[in-house]
């Protein structure tokens, strides 16, 4: 376990016993904290979370109720809820015996289990280079202080070799790809209504922009893992959170001399990197098929800039439903033809004069919402997604304007849901006339 300067360990304040002529209330049991269904940051108000009672000597005007008593408490607790844990160095055999000697594996080198009390779920990945021990800790807790209601905790990690294993907690859902493409089914989603998808939408950019620029840690960290099926649904809410944050930091994907940022000109490094172009032509680039940006394809350098590129990649997803690069077989001439959902959207929201726009829009959008939806709201954040996927990271928007304009047609839509739903305090009677 590392401990840094930042770290604090929050404690109860101790009661302090004191006389009183009036019976004290009996104390209710302490209720389970529930997080709001969606907020910009896990971290409670404040200014709601507290109030006058309990440890504080009040005027003889003022009488607490037993209620602000309990609220007083329910209070501590999710505040406790709410504080980030410190990260766990694990032993390799604590992971040999949780995992039941890595035999309980969900697919190839994933692993679910209970760990220290905990349902978790371990990734092994390997380092792509060496980091210093030293550095790992500072990587770890840096990302383990980070806190947000739509990312996925990393608990901790243990280390073999060149491999590292991850442990996040486990969190029940399904991915947004089988969400939205279900395999036994192809024509049935659970997200069936256009708030739905909004809302997917809308966890999505406020977790990526607190990884980019909220943390309040002076880190900008960058993910380089967005994809749909790293992002799991949870239920009932069908809210979004975002897997694997912290695996670029700890892996050694990012390159230590590398800004955080974008920036305008790519410049020659040793030739003893596996990330940059170099004389020697040695370069390893690990992606997902259409999720990469172009320049990452190039480079092989994650940015910011080239997570904005696959979450467009990811929002297009969410309003088509369609995979990301798709290969069909042209009858024609005998081949097989690639359909890019970037194409089919930059069509959709083309501009051309004597064009039926809404209708391009009507019939790019998912079948299985069954034409019901804003097509306002739906014509722009398309646009949005399409100007996350520009061939020139310059042109992409941050993930703060981003996640600002999706809040705001979020809020369209809720106000369209109000006005298309059926009234139900309308009474009638069938009689004769």
């Amino acid at each position: 376990m590392c401990k840094s300067k930042t770290d604090i360990d929050a404690a109860e304040p101790a009661r302090n016993s004191r006389t009183s002529r009036t019976p004290r209330t009996p104390r209710t049991p302490r209720r389970p904290f529930d997080s709001p269904r969606t907020a910009r940051s896990s971290f409670t108000n404040p200014s709601s979370s507290y109030n006058t009672s309990g440890n504080y000597t009040i005027g003889s005007s003022y009488k607490a109720s037993s209620a602000t008593s309990i609220s007083s408490r329910t209070s501590l607790s999710g505040l406790r809820h709410t504080l980030p844990e410190k990260p766990q160095f694990y032993d390799l055999s604590e992971i040999c015996s949780a995992t039941n000697n890595f035999s309980k594996r969900l697919s190839n080198a994933t692993w679910r289990c209970n760990l220290q009390g905990k349902d978790a779920i371990i990734f092994q990945r390997k380092f792509r280079r060496p980091i210093e021990p030293l550095q790992l800790r500072e990587r770890l807790a840096s990302i383990c202080r980070g806190h947000h209601v739509t990312i996925i905790k990393l608990l901790g990690i243990s280390i073999s070799g060149d491999h590292i294993y991850l442990v996040y907690e486990y969190v029940e859902g399904a991915s947004l790809a089988d969400c939205l493409r279900n395999p036994k089914n192809p024509n049935y989603t659970v997200l069936s209504t256009w708030i739905s998808r909004m809302q997917i939408a809308t966890d999505l950019a406020d977790g990526l922009e607190y990884i980019h620029s909220s943390t309040g840690l002076n880190v900008r960290f960058v993910h380089n893992h967005i994809k749909s099926s790293n992002v799991i649904v949870t239920e009932p809410s069908l809210n979004a959170r975002i897997c694997h944050f912290g695996t670029a930091e700890l892996c050694g994907e990012i390159p230590e001399d590398e800004p955080k940022e974008q920036s305008g000109e790519i410049t020659e490094e040793k030739p003893s990197s596996k990330y940059k172009r170099s004389n020697s032509r040695v370069m390893k680039i690990e992606g997902t098929r259409g999720y990469m940006a172009p320049e990452f394809q190039t480079t092989g350098i994650p940015t910011q800039k080239s997570d904005v590129f696959a979450f467009g990649v990811v929002l297009l997803e969410l309003l088509s439903g369609a995979e990301p690069l798709k290969y069909m077989v042209d009858r024609e001439r005998g081949d097989y033809k690639r359909i890019s959902v970037i194409e089919t959207a930059t069509e959709a929201v083309a501009m051309e004069s004597g064009t039926d726009g809404e209708g391009r829009i009507r019939r790019w959008i998912d079948k299985k919402l069954n034409d019901s939806f804003p097509v306002d709201v739906a014509e722009k954040i398309t646009r949005i997604a399409v100007d996350c996927v520009q061939v020139e990271p310059d042109k992409r928007p941050d993930m703060n304007i981003v996640a600002g304009k999706i809040s705001k047609l979020y809020l369209d839509s809720k106000t369209w849901s109000e006005k298309m739903k059926i009234p139900t305090n309308i009474t009638f009677s069938l009689a004769p006339r």
